[in-house]
């Protein structure tokens, strides 16, 4: 008797953690939201700055820290991205976050919705740039237009 309740303990032990609802599932969760964070990046970091020849990670425009990760529900997840300019006053902000949006609608692998913020108190219009980064139309607008839409494409590309 004392043999078959520890197998049905282990049985429900295994089961239990592989369907996510023991204690050992819940903290696999943080680490599987660390995980997608460091995709985001990976695919972030490598975008190149439009006025310079370095990356936005060269810049620290972008690190792994602004990068944050929520479940929404079983396959969908909140992409958030905290991003800094390089100056206060940086009048590339808005183009650099419409190349952080265009890279991750292109190439994240998973269902996501992307909200994308100048970190706070870092460029002297970033309540303006968050509006116009975040609005669909705006962006699909600034995407009709061709110069713009090559510099995104150069700064997007993969390094060789």
């Amino acid at each position: 008797m004392e043999r078959v309740l520890g197998l049905l303990s282990s049985t429900l032990s295994r089961a239990l953690w592989s369907s996510g609802l023991s204690e050992q599932g819940a903290a696999r969760q943080p680490r599987i939201m660390e995980e997608k964070a460091l995709e985001v990046y990976d695919l972030i970091r490598t975008i190149r700055d439009p006025e310079k020849p370095n990356t936005l990670e060269e810049l620290e425009v972008v690190t792994e820290s602004c990068v944050e990760v929520q479940e929404i529900n079983e396959e969908d997840y909140l992409v958030i991205i905290r991003f800094t300019p390089t100056v206060p006053h940086c009048s590339l902000a808005t183009l650099i976050g419409l190349c952080l949006r265009v890279k991750l609608q292109r190439c994240l692998p998973f269902k996501h919705k992307l909200e994308i913020y100048i970190s706070e108190g870092t460029h002297s219009t970033e309540e303006d740039i968050n509006k116009q980064i975040n609005d669909k139309e705006r962006v699909a607008a600034a995407m009709e237009n061709p110069n713009l839409r090559e510099i995104v494409e150069q700064c997007v590309l993969e390094p060789d």
